[in-house]
């Protein structure tokens, strides 16, 4: 190749194509080196991603001054040099691999601190050119900026492990806050059995105890909200996964359809004997030309999907916790309410049991909606840990009475023993070992019906499964101010 040659190497199926505006007008970055290591070709889009102009380094050896900030071979030096295999593991260690797709092609990442401002992360791949006799004439190399995927990807660690801290923090403090309040209630026992005729020591106390519990209404939602952190991650991995998986996939079709095309370009137009029909035929037959048309619409469309489901996940999240709305009382519809908590609680209950929905039509209630999810996914998490080792099923119903609505979620779980029934709306009774439930979910869940005027009631059987009925007015007898809570 000559160093100062306008024309691409020949053999590379380019044709009537103008090859020196083909190669200048792509956007991937791609240089040529000839077998002496000159620069013999160099795109704007490599010059740009590189910070240099192309005509400085054409003609000229020693790239890799660029790259390093001194004199070292890049990798198509390396592959002009056959010395890829003895040096690659000192260079590159861990971060390069063998290409799929090309013999004695390679495929690596790295950080370039003298690139740009602060330096740049590349993804590069490097293949040998070789003439028509199989000899080797020189190396192409492509660089693609993957900067901001590789500080998008360090910004999500951060964040994952801050709020790993921020969960194990918050669940340390409402353990030692659950310990202190267990001490109160035992204090408060104590002093309902010596002293029953102080009544204003009694109301006294009680008003201490309704405090704290009003700042545990918080500290417990939060705790929920945190525990399914991990499981909303897992949703969102899922789609992104498959995602990546089809694009991947769509790349490699789309490198068969320009190779395809190609080979239309250069013979198309200059024959039409039977031989290059069937030539033309067999490219068309080799890489499965019509099946590819038909498969990527539905690689898009996968993704699309994927997309979208994070999108719904992420809402569904919001939905669940309000985050955008206040808590005054408003009109809401229940079942979209019961939809939104089954997404949130999803990774809670897939693995244990499957969901049966049967909601009826119902009219808006008046509530307020983010308790209200409450009340379900603590029903919906209490369903899915009565589960035994075989895998149940969990029903979810809705319908109206008259001037109210009600719903229910029903367990083919372990039952409830009659011993511990009259106890589950106690503050702080739990039957699960410590440090797995608070006792707080169905306390509060009964409390949060309560305000809103309704009614929680349940039925069980052993060894067959629990259903809890909460029924709600549709209309509350007297609107409470916005600032009430519970």
């Amino acid at each position: 190749m000559d160093a100062h040659s306008n024309t691409l190497p020949t053999g590379l199926g380019f044709g009537s194509i103008d090859q020196t505006v083909f190669f200048e007008g792509s956007p991937v970055a791609t240089f040529i080196i000839n077998a002496d290591h000159v620069v013999t070709h160099m795109n704007k889009a490599c010059a740009t991603t590189l910070g240099i102009a192309a005509q400085d380094y054409i003609g000229k050896v020693g790239l890799g001054q660029v790259f390093y900030g001194y004199d070292r071979p890049v990798m198509a030096d390396l592959i002009v040099d056959g010395a890829m295999k003895e040096i690659i593991d000192d260079l590159y260690q861990n971060k390069y691999r063998a290409s799929l797709l090309i013999a004695d092609a390679y495929e690596a990442e790295g950080f370039f601190p003298t690139l740009g401002q602060g330096g740049r992360w590349l993804f590069f791949t490097a293949a040998p050119l070789r003439n028509e006799h199989g000899n080797l004439i020189g190396a192409i190399e492509t660089l693609q900026d993957i900067s901001e995927r590789k500080i998008a990807e360090a910004a999500l660690l951060k964040a994952q492990t801050e709020i790993e801290l921020v969960v194990e923090q918050r669940t340390a403090q409402l353990a030692e806050v659950n310990q202190t309040l267990r001490e109160d209630v035992d204090r408060r026992e104590l002093a309902e059995q010596n002293l029953l005729n102080r009544n204003n020591e009694l109301n006294a106390l009680n008003a201490k105890l309704t405090e704290a519990h009003e700042h545990l209404i918080q500290s417990e939602k939060l705790a929920s909200i945190g525990q399914l952190a991990a499981g909303v991650a897992h949703e969102i991995n899922n789609p992104i996964g498959y995602i990546f998986s089809n694009f991947g996939t769509l790349e490699k079709y789309l490198a068969d359809l320009f190779h395809m095309l190609e080979v239309y370009a250069e013979w198309e137009q200059k024959t039409s004997d039977k031989a290059m029909q069937a030539q033309l035929k067999q490219e068309r037959d080799n890489i499965e030309l019509d099946f590819l048309q038909e498969d990527i619409p539905v690689l898009m469309k996968e993704s699309r999907e994927g997309i979208v489901r994070v999108r719904e996940i992420v809402q569904d999240l919001k939905d669940f916790s309000h985050v955008d709305k206040t808590l005054d009382w408003q009109f809401a519809n229940l079942n979209q309410g019961i939809e939104t908590t089954l997404n949130v609680v999803n990774n809670e209950v897939k693995y244990k049991a499957d969901v049966v929905r049967e909601l009826g039509s119902l009219p808006d209630v008046q509530c307020m909606p983010s308790q209200i999810n409450q009340v379900v996914l603590n029903l919906i998490v209490n369903a899915a840990h009565a589960m035994g080792p075989e895998r149940g099923v969990i029903t979810l119903r809705s319908g109206r009475l008259e001037d109210s609505v009600w719903f229910e979620v029903a367990d083919t779980g372990s039952g409830i023993p009659k011993d511990v029934l009259p106890k589950i709306f106690d503050p702080f009774y739990t039957t699960k070992p410590i440090g797995k439930g608070t006792g707080l979910g169905l306390s509060l869940s009964y409390g949060i019906v309560q305000k809103h005027n309704g009614n929680i009631e349940v039925q069980t059987e052993i060894g067959k499964g629990t259903t809890f009925r909460v029924t709600l007015p549709l209309l509350q007898p007297q609107t409470p101010e916005s600032g009430d809570r519970l």
